[in-house]
């Protein structure tokens, strides 16, 4: 802060804000972050100002009805000044304005400077706003000086702004305030939910959690992030605590009847209470990995709440976080989660991955769809469909490719496709044989198992190994695949596929295994190619055979990788200036699906398409928010871009994926997978459909999303 500052730089509420200034030459400025909650009213004074001598107020900053800012002339300054003692004067006097909504429950910063000849407006760094006036000092009798000046949140208006304010100064001259919105920006706490796993997003936007006593529940985990208002990741040595709560009182959930905590942290295998073992922020980042004990037989129709608070860090919202609802479920209980099916003719499915619960839209409805409405827990997806029923599309077994660049890529059928029968998006011609009779029931072990059904068959694969599959972490499921494709012929890895994709309620699981065996066989080829049997080699010497590599599997030769991508893939593989095998192998897991992905027929062209740009190549999430970014904030509503997401990968059941980041109607973004598969590759009695629209103009249908971003 400088010498001749006035100020606070602690979060206090604004409510109390009060700081005096005795401006010179009638110049002053001023800046501070400031923070709205959801229980704000609005029109609304945010600062008044006041004088000793003067027994009433007048308006020096407000938010009006639409919950946008403006900035008023200054009694004795400005000829143009609001009357004092009248609330809505400002309306009829001139003042600086911004030409957007202020976000709720989001940190802005904002900025004012006054002179005796104009007034300015600043939000986030940016000039938004000013307003030529007439001075009244020429008037006053020889005197340059104001009287002592005090800005405050005194109330008295019927106002009921609800709000916080962090780093507030005065300054008794014209300052640069765009020096200060990068000083010391003010902290938020929020979930990363493009981390969520082994989490069901129910047709309301409802989480389920398979909760019960220690032989059924199921751990589910999630990241929660400490940023600043930039979106950094703040490093402090703090711990993160959580808890459970009702959702609709917000108090904490009680231990049951044996006295066990409701909400488990499970560490290295042992579960404690949430209570008793916080996790630790590593570089801004704290991993859960939670489970929630005997709730779902005596709590059924209550909704929970995860809470995640730091309390070094002070009992303030923006440094609380809470999860969506949460519904609490017996593994035995029969129950079909509903598939989320658009009543529009587009056909995109969407997974939510951002801060979102779900697209809040009129015109959802629930939608019992054959194998999908059997959505196991243990994943987290919602689909949109076409009319009440998914969309189905037969097509040629054999993988058409979209131009000449593919012809040496379709005459080695097996490098890319492996001679399974598959459609558009890697499933198994035969998938559906798997679906033909749903059960009525989620649980595994009831009712019309397939376990049952199948008794009298037997596969050179175990049931053991096939559901040793389905419950271990991503580590486990690579170790699994790697020992399998070994040895094991495709018709078995086909097979497990199926079996996979049956108890996991989704097929996503099926498309990674029936990739494996490619996958595998051509990173140790490539490796074996490009190292020359050493153990490690410079990052420069491997990216040339990396990138050729992926040009034939994606089936691009026109678009090869930028700079920016190549970037990337230099830090997923660890950022070092030698590739090991292992760096190259993380590397691989993650470039070979989005190759994969790339060669689709209705991916193809978006990709090699330049101008427009429709997939931004290989950013991170970070980089994309940054994209929709302008000058006064974000960009307008609907404005996307399309990515790869850098945190799957292979054996991810969403390796490979497209993920859309559009600025939402709230002026806040939101992450969103794309599922493609009942657009694109489902059968129906070998029919193909020939009016499934190119996927630039169903994604240009949702409502959500209008316009390309950068």
């Amino acid at each position: 802060m400088d010498s001749d500052s006035v100020g606070s730089q602690e979060y206090s509420l604004l409510k109390d804000l009060r700081l005096q200034i005795e401006p010179k030459d009638g110049t002053f400025s001023l800046c501070f972050w400031l923070y709205f909650t959801t229980s704000s009213t609005f029109p609304s004074t945010i600062i008044q100002q006041v004088y000793s001598d003067i027994s009433e107020s007048a308006p020096f900053l407000v938010i009006d009805d639409n919950k946008r800012i403006h900035l008023l002339p200054v009694v004795l300054l400005h000829e143009e000044a609001p009357d004092t003692g009248n609330i809505n004067s400002w309306a009829e006097v001139p003042h600086a304005t911004v030409d957007f909504k202020f976000p709720l429950e989001k940190w802005v910063h904002v900025g004012c400077q006054v002179c005796p000849d104009y007034i300015q407006l600043q939000i986030n760094g940016e000039i938004v706003g000013e307003k030529s006036l007439c001075s009244l000092l020429n008037e006053k009798s020889g005197s340059s000086d104001l009287k002592k000046l005090t800005l405050a949140n005194v109330g008295g208006d019927g106002n009921s702004v609800q709000g916080y304010v962090h780093n507030f100064e005065i300054f008794p001259s014209i300052s640069s305030v765009k020096d200060y919105h990068l000083k010391d920006p003010p902290l938020k706490l929020s979930i990363d939910e493009s981390s969520v796993s082994e989490i069901e997003e129910e047709s309301d936007g409802v989480w389920a959690v398979v909760g019960g006593k220690a032989s059924c529940r199921r751990n589910f985990s999630m990241d929660v992030v400490l940023s600043d208002a930039f979106g950094q990741p703040v490093d402090k040595e703090n711990e993160v605590f959580a808890s459970l709560l009702y959702a609709d009182t917000r108090v904490p959930v009680e231990n049951t009847t044996d006295d066990e905590a409701p909400l488990l942290a499970s560490y290295d295998g042992i579960e404690f209470s949430s209570h008793e073992r916080p996790s630790k922020l590593l570089l801004g980042r704290a991993s859960f990995k939670l489970k929630i004990s005997q709730l779902s037989s005596k709590c059924d129709n209550r909704f929970f709440l995860i809470r995640f608070c730091v309390p070094k860090l002070g009992n303030y919202p923006f440094l609380e976080t809470y999860s969506h609802p949460i519904r609490c479920i017996s593994r035995s209980r029969n129950t079909r989660l509903s598939t989320l099916v658009w009543k529009r003719s587009t056909v995109l499915n969407f997974s939510s991955v951002s801060q979102s619960s779900a697209l809040d839209d009129g015109s959802l409805e629930l939608q019992h769809s054959g194998h999908e409405a059997q959505a196991n827990p243990l994943v987290k997806r919602f689909r949109i469909g076409q009319d009440k029923t998914p969309v189905s599309v037969k097509t040629d077994p054999t993988f058409e490719q979209p131009d000449e660049e593919c012809n040496s890529h379709v005459q080695n059928a097996t490098q890319v496709e492996n001679e399974f029968p598959r459609s558009f998006d890697g499933r198994p011609a035969n998938f559906n044989e798997a679906y033909d009779s749903p059960s009525d029931s989620e649980s595994i072990g009831e009712g019309n198992s397939p376990l049952n059904s199948m008794a009298s068959k037997r596969y050179p694969i175990s049931d053991m190994t096939i559901f040793k599959y389905c419950l271990a972490s991503l580590a486990e499921k690579s170790l699994i695949l790697k020992e399998i494709t070994t040895s094991a012929p495709d018709k078995e890895i086909l097979e497990l596929a199926n079996h996979v994709s049956h108890y996991s309620g989704c097929s996503h699981h099926g498309n990674q295994i029936l990739i494996a065996k490619r996958l595998i066989s051509h990173g140790r080829n490539l490796w074996k190619e490009m190292s020359l049997n050493n153990h490690h080699i410079p990052w420069e010497n491997g990216v040339y055979d990396i990138q050729k590599h992926f040009k034939m599997i994606a089936c691009c030769g026109s678009r090869s990788l930028s700079p920016q991508d190549l970037n990337l893939l230099r830090k997923i593989a660890g950022s070092q200036e030698y590739l090991t095998q292992e760096n190259f192998e993380k590397l691989w897991c993650w470039l070979y699906p989005v190759a994969i992905t790339i060669s689709r027929e209705w991916i193809n062209p978006i990709w090699k398409s330049t101008s427009p740009k429709w997939i931004e190549g290989f950013i991170t999430k970070e980089e994309a928010e940054a994209s929709l970014q302008g000058p006064t904030g974000f960009q307008e509503p609907g404005t996307f871009v399309l990515r790869f997401p850098t945190s799957r990968s292979w054996p991810h059941p969403d390796a490979g994926s497209l993920v859309v980041t559009y600025v939402g109607n709230d002026y806040k973004l939101h992450h969103r997978l794309l599922s493609l598969h009942q657009a694109y590759g489902s059968y129906n009695n070998g029919d193909k459909r020939v009016d499934v629209k190119p996927l630039q103009d169903m994604l240009l249908a949702e409502p959500e999303l209008s316009q390309l971003g950068r």
